[in-house]
């Protein structure tokens, strides 16, 4: 009953926007290409449904390319960084300092070094879902106690064995957190490079009906993008569910206590 509670309330002042939103614009007669009522955007986002699917799976395909690219990267980089604390030292402060550049300014950089094709968008979606899932596995690995480690290796286990059977399974949990993040910024990481150079996308869809001051468009492909990220934690989420059931078991342990 709690639970359905607190999901209650953010459902019902979402609705109360909604409410007011459509209100204002009805009252006030506000133009369609300055702001759109509720209504419109669901009316058009249904007519543009077939438009959308199609730009959105191009979008989805970049999205999941570079998640896939983003991930292998990541347990490459988080196991050295665990292994040879030289190279922690050098590359951790230098993963933080990327973030502080903005993906829209490397963004044009990339589609003059790699042209108007797939790669330029799929190396955006990279760049901004490695770091969260680079992060997270890295101090993931960090915080294992390292006695488990020693008794494996009192077996006769090597370094990298050690890792194999118990390091990287400890990990996960905190791996799949850096997911959830990137998981997120997967979609929005491709619509960014679609607005630079595309052909198809929903980042060029966005653009386009953005200059034609079709707004209604615009937020249908808005809410477009929100549901697809949405999905894409989701998909992780339900990876943990089933493969890590214990997680879920011991979240709601931690929400008792407090």
């Amino acid at each position: 009953m709690e639970k359905w509670k607190n999901r209650a309330a953010p459902a019902a002042l979402i609705a109360g926007l909604l409410v007011i939103w459509e209100a204002v614009v009805r009252m006030k007669d506000i133009p369609l290409y300055v702001l759109p009522a509720p209504s419109q955007v669901v009316t058009c986002l249904i007519k543009e449904l077939p438009t959308l699917a199609g730009h959105a799976q191009v979008t989805v395909g970049e999205a999941f390319a570079g998640m896939a690219i983003a991930l292998v990267l990541a347990l490459a980089l988080g196991i050295a960084m665990d292994a040879f604390p030289a190279v922690k030292s050098g590359l951790y402060p230098v993963l933080v300092v990327t973030q502080t550049v903005p993906m829209i300014v490397l963004a044009p950089i990339l589609i003059i070094y790699m042209g108007f094709g797939i790669a330029p968008k799929i190396l955006t979606v990279v760049l901004m879902c490695f770091f969260p899932v680079a992060v997270s596995f890295t101090d993931a690995l960090g915080q294992m106690d390292e006695e488990y480690v020693q008794l494996v290796r009192s077996f006769g286990a090597g370094k990298w064995e050690a890792y194999r059977l118990v390091k990287i399974p400890a990990a996960v949990p905190g791996l799949v957190s850096g997911l959830k993040v990137a998981a997120t910024y997967s979609i929005s990481g491709a619509v960014v490079g679609e607005w630079i150079g595309a052909q198809s996308g929903l980042g060029y869809y966005l653009l386009r009906v953005k200059n034609s001051y079709m707004l209604d468009k615009v937020f249908a492909c808005v809410l477009v993008i929100v549901a697809l990220s949405l999905c894409m934690n989701g998909l992780i989420r339900l990876y943990q569910a089933v493969a890590m059931p214990y997680a879920k078991k011991n979240e709601e342990k931690r929400r008792r206590t407090r």
